[in-house]
């Protein structure tokens, strides 16, 4: 009997939204893969406990190159339905101005570049009708950017919009799905504690928009499937 369940790789699914997404696709019936940053143990690991061998902790360091080929090595012969990247710090509410440079480094290789690396080198191992999603914000969007603030946050995630679309542009004849997604304002270390949304409010919605999206190219959209602007 042919084994017909799918398969996500969460990249960043150690805590808030990333494990909430590796839990609603455990709750969907996937396996998943899912990845911490260091051997620290995370809720991740206590979900791994829980889920009949059907999640797999895998370690990653996002911003080091060679771990990334190391996991693509690892996961050779994997059939990915979803490869997800879920993966963003953000370093204080500056003016452009006053931010000093490594800060500005570190936000941009861990927000816009690694992403994009993790794509990169990852892309072989999702099937042909699968999805490649990026956790994007609104906050990348220039169009709506009117009240400014988090600089240097908005910045990276507009960096990571731009990306996005030049490596959709260099594989316009590829039959998977690309997704760029804004969750809302969640109430995680990086949206804060006044923020509108909770995880599990967010999550339903994400996965959904995910799911429900059926076209091959590009598409920026919001947790309840919205187009949002660029």
């Amino acid at each position: 009997m042919t084994d017909t369940r799918k398969t996500a790789l969460v990249i960043g699914a150690s805590r808030t939204l990333g494990l909430g997404l590796a839990t609603a696709y455990l709750r969907r019936g996937w396996d998943v893969i899912g990845t911490v940053r260091d051997s620290r143990r995370t809720g991740l690991h206590d979900l791994a406990e829980t889920s009949g061998g059907r999640l797999t902790v895998e370690s990653l360091e996002m911003t080091d190159p060679e771990q990334i080929s190391a996991l693509r090595d690892r996961l050779a012969g994997r059939a990915l339905d979803l490869l997800f990247v879920n993966a963003a710090i953000t370093r204080g509410d500056l003016p452009i101005g006053e931010v000093p440079t490594d800060m500005f480094t570190e936000v941009m290789v861990t927000n816009a570049l690694s992403p994009m690396r993790v794509v990169e080198s990852l892309r072989p191992l999702v099937a042909p009708t699968g999805t490649i999603g990026v956790m994007s914000s609104s906050q990348g969007s220039i169009t709506l950017n009117t009240e400014g603030g988090q600089d240097l946050y908005r910045a990276s995630k507009s960096a990571l919009n731009q990306l996005m679309r030049s490596y959709a542009a260099r594989h316009a004849g590829d039959t998977r799905k690309l997704l760029l997604v804004d969750p809302g304002w969640v109430r995680t270390e990086l949206g804060g504690p006044d923020a509108e949304l909770s995880v599990e409010e967010s999550i339903p919605g994400v996965v959904e928009t995910i799911e429900h999206h059926r076209e091959p190219g590009l598409h920026f959209v919001d947790h309840q499937g919205q187009v949002v602007p660029w």
